[in-house]
């Protein structure tokens, strides 16, 4: 997802800093984001894109870089005692009034605003995958969040051609609050035998319109990642309607995250 914010801004000429933990993982995201890059100059013919979006991202492992930014997004994994280790180092690094957007789909605003300097200046945007191909977002406004910070985020949202729309700190949100259900459901339905994940997905797109099953947005999202979603509201909420459904948990437990390895609710080739 990281990869996908930063492409769509390098995009649009602006510097992007990606950090990260490894450089083996830096030089994936290079491979990604170049992926990502022939893929929209195919389908967009290069309307709207610079040159060579490459050359206005940076990559590092060095968090402290973060100092000289004039706008971060957060993008770590799904999971709050992650996101605080960032945000403990992050404390004493990010400069005054610079608005820090966290990418999340569940965890709270106003917790991760809690653990900052400034929580006026945090907000959240919840960008959907992949991020090119989805131009409106979900802009997140937690307890402490500003008016001026949650304008200063739907101007940047509009240089990069997204639209915002703004919601109150919740766990999921909306989009989420409301997917999540209904993915975990199709994976109950399909522990349960009462069909195929093929004929699941198909009753969505064929008699729903959707573009996507909820299998295959699973796939797409992660299936480590909604499990971790679920877990959150689950807790958030403490309603048994958000309890995981076991098939999931296991499939994360034997490695099957869907298209970011390759194999999930159905077999991605990397051919």
């Amino acid at each position: 997802m990281g990869q996908g914010v930063a492409y769509q801004f390098a995009k649009y000429d602006y510097k992007v800093m990606l950090i990260d933990l490894t450089d083996a993982l830096l030089e994936q995201a290079r491979q990604n984001i170049r992926n990502i890059m022939r893929l929209d100059l195919l389908l967009n013919k290069g309307k709207g894109v610079s040159d060579n979006p490459m050359d206005n991202i940076s990559f590092s492992t060095d968090l402290n870089q973060m100092q000289y930014a004039g706008f971060i997004v957060e993008n770590t994994t799904e999971n709050i005692e992650t996101k605080q280790e960032v945000y403990k180092q992050l404390r004493n690094i990010v400069g005054e009034n610079v608005c820090i957007a966290v990418n999340t789909s569940a965890v709270s605003i106003t917790k991760i605003g809690s653990l900052l300097k400034d929580p006026k200046s945090v907000l959240g945007i919840h960008f959907m995958n992949p991020v090119h191909l989805k131009p409106t977002v979900e802009v997140i406004k937690g307890f402490h969040t500003t008016e001026k910070t949650i304008e200063t985020a739907l101007s940047l949202l509009k240089t990069v051609n997204m639209t915002g729309v703004v919601v109150n700190d919740s766990p999921g949100f909306i989009s989420n609050r409301v997917l999540m259900l209904t993915i975990n459901e199709a994976i109950f339905a399909l522990q349960d035998g009462v069909a195929k994940a093929e004929d699941i997905d198909k009753i969505f797109r064929e008699c729903f319109g959707h573009k996507m099953g909820p299998l295959e947005t699973c796939d797409l999202i992660g299936c480590d990642t909604i499990l971790y979603t679920l877990e959150v509201l689950f807790a958030s909420y403490n309603d048994s309607k958000f309890r995981p459904a076991p098939l999931l948990r296991k499939m994360v437990d034997a490695d099957l995250l869907g298209r970011k390895n390759g194999k999930g609710f159905y077999n991605y080739s990397k051919n």
